[in-house]
């Protein structure tokens, strides 16, 4: 694998991330979301902290990881939702473990204690990523919501669909 930067998320690389946001979408395994959005629709979504992207020597976007807030109070601010998507072409290769890895160190550092996701069962990858990385299954939201037509192979439109939640609680946060 060519040299691989992870580095913070800025705006220029915005494009990008939507692109390859887009490619999760279209496979019908990441979200019941069928558009990426403009770039000010996911920078409102997304915690201006802890967004990271990952880079190769000629610095194109291959991945990114990103949190959002959990709750506007202030009794869940230590707690966030976990994005991540790779690039189709470089899926498989440890790009999401690194991009994960960093995304929880650095939001470990500066004082979360809860990161959490929200997976569709069917993609097992993610489960398994996550998994891998602390993350533990606390519950299926069975028949949470409905998928809607789309373009990738995803299931049938109309047809309802579970989401697993998945939970990491920090190592050196909230201990007590």
């Amino acid at each position: 694998m060519p040299e691989l930067a992870l580095l913070p998320m800025t705006a220029a690389h915005g494009q990008a991330v939507l692109a390859i946001y887009q490619e999760g979408l279209d496979s019908g395994l990441a979200s019941f979301r069928q558009k990426a959005g403009s770039w000010q629709d996911w920078d409102r979504q997304h915690l201006a902290v802890w967004r990271w992207v990952a880079l190769d020597d000629r610095e194109t976007v291959l991945g990114w990881a990103a949190l959002s807030p959990y709750s506007s109070r202030a009794d869940y601010a230590g707690v966030a939702e976990v994005s991540i998507y790779v690039a189709r072409a470089r899926r498989g290769q440890g790009l999401g473990g690194r991009l994960l890895g960093q995304l929880i160190d650095s939001a470990e550092a500066a004082g979360l204690w809860t990161l959490q996701a929200g997976i569709f069962p069917e993609n097992a990858a993610s489960v398994g990523l996550h998994q891998a990385h602390g993350f533990r299954i606390v519950g299926c939201r069975e028949k949470i919501g409905r998928s809607l037509a789309g373009p990738g192979p995803g299931p049938a439109p109309g047809r309802w669909r579970d989401v697993l939640l998945l939970e990491r609680r920090s190592r050196i946060v909230g201990r007590d």
